[in-house]
């Protein structure tokens, strides 16, 4: 029953985004290079099953933020056995000593989150080394930290075109898809387009004259649950979403996922016992000072 309810929710609820994706291309101007947006599903802290049956309603790209969580979906039988044309996205903040952890992912699609030239030397070497010579180029992004906010990871919006460039000439076993960003959170739309996102255009213009590269094969992933219709309207081309296709997201030390807390623990039997000498010796010294 559970099963099915679940399956029924994610079918509606994905087949809902992607209209809204549509849509949102739609309006998009003419100026913009008319490049289809792709929808990843991020599928943070959710079971398999649920990526399962996102895929038979034909998703293909899901996104994870953290290393061992993708590990672990990207490698679990059922998801292998259902999904063998599934693409993987990874989407949060990359230490070095995960990286050769990361890139043995099977279906390892786009790492998004480039965020400085020492990252991109150390997975161009990591996937020349995993995966030999004659194997694909790994896809990836540059991350760049629209807001300034320290919170986020990316780099310095000045520093953008000398890092793709650095990718472009050195490191051979990477392709450069693009730009991404996360941006602050919580924007007004009332108040005019989202500052975050015309940064990352104005960068990628940037980017395309300084290297003389074509704006339609620099891609912008920018826009999440709530802002990816504007970011597509603006000229997104990879948006993020989750929580609105498989639901709140579930952290098993939140509050909310511990409806019933144990009670607190008895005091040890030592601490009781002395306790109570305590007292004794308390209730004497009291009835002493009494007389």
């Amino acid at each position: 029953m559970w099963k099915a309810a679940m399956s029924e929710e994610v079918r509606k609820a994905l087949q809902s985004v992607i209209e809204r994706v549509n849509q949102a291309a739609a309006r998009r101007p003419k100026t913009l290079p008319a490049v289809p947006p792709r929808l990843v599903a991020v599928s943070k802290t959710k079971p398999p099953e649920m990526v399962v049956e996102a895929y038979r309603q034909g998703q293909r790209n899901f996104g994870e933020n953290y290393v061992n969580e993708l590990v672990d979906k990207a490698s679990d039988p059922l998801i292998l056995e259902s999904c063998p044309e599934i693409k993987w996205h990874f989407i949060g903040h990359l230490q070095k000593k995960n990286v050769n952890k990361l890139l043995a992912v099977p279906n390892l699609f786009l790492m998004e989150t480039i965020d400085s030239v020492n990252l991109a030397d150390k997975v161009n070497s990591s996937w020349q080394r995993l995966r030999g010579a004659g194997t694909q180029r790994l896809k990836v992004m540059v991350q760049i930290n629209t807001s300034g906010e320290q919170s986020k990871h990316g780099l310095p919006p000045e520093e953008t075109v000398n890092t793709v460039k650095h990718i472009l000439s050195h490191c051979s076993a990477l392709h450069f898809s693009g730009l991404m960003t996360i941006g602050r959170y919580g924007y007004d739309l009332t108040l005019g387009p989202n500052p975050d996102f015309q940064m990352l255009l104005s960068r990628r213009q940037e980017v395309c004259e300084s290297l003389k590269l074509p704006l339609e094969d620099v891609e912008l992933s920018m826009g999440m649950s709530t802002d990816f219709e504007h970011a597509i309207e603006v000229g997104s081309t990879n948006v993020r979403v989750g929580s609105i296709i498989f639901g709140n997201r579930e952290y098993p030390n939140s509050a909310a996922n511990t409806p019933n807390p144990s009670p607190a623990p008895s005091p040890a039997p030592i601490f009781v016992a002395q306790m109570r000498q305590r007292l004794d010796l308390i209730n004497h010294f009291s009835l002493y000072n009494d007389t």
